[in-house]
């Protein structure tokens, strides 16, 4: 019997699946105590990477709609690493890394894809410490990639 955040994820329309293993010598999260710490999930959805540059090939409503997806992977290794999303007791703080040229400004709009999911899926417990960085590129050259700290139970 799903949980209550399986619950709200279903009422949401969103589909989560089983995460890609990593790409590179790394692990997917690691756990200290009571906090988790997630490795950077890149922007994806189920018809692959969502590459691109934003102020080049990307408007900032299309990054939102990329680290949306970002988000939808977190919550995938969230699952991983606790065996029960009910069990996350708050996100603590996101990276948001955004793929863009040196004059693009909307960062924090590119990002609150990301951070937007998470409140509507954790409620309150899904408010969290952010930053949201433009970078050169990122690997694969995807348009977002997003690291996160929960706190669980």
């Amino acid at each position: 019997m799903p949980g209550t955040i399986e619950k709200r994820l279903a009422d949401l329309g969103v589909e989560i699946g089983t995460p890609a293993a990593p790409a590179a010598n790394y692990v997917p999260s690691v756990r200290t105590g009571n906090l988790v710490f997630i490795s950077g999930q890149v922007s994806q959805d189920a018809s692959g990477l969502i590459k691109g540059k934003l102020g080049a090939d990307m408007t900032a409503e299309d990054g939102a709609k990329a680290a949306r997806a970002c988000a939808i992977k977190l919550i995938e290794q969230m699952k991983v690493a606790t065996g029960d999303l009910d069990k996350v007791k708050r996100v603590v703080k996101l990276l948001g890394m955004v793929n863009s040229t040196p004059d693009f400004p909307d960062h924090p709009k590119v990002v609150n894809g990301c951070s937007d999911l998470l409140v509507e899926v954790f409620g309150d417990k899904g408010r969290h410490a952010r930053s949201a960085v433009g970078v050169v590129n990122l690997p694969f050259g995807v348009a977002v990639e997003v690291e996160a700290i929960i706190e669980v139970e």
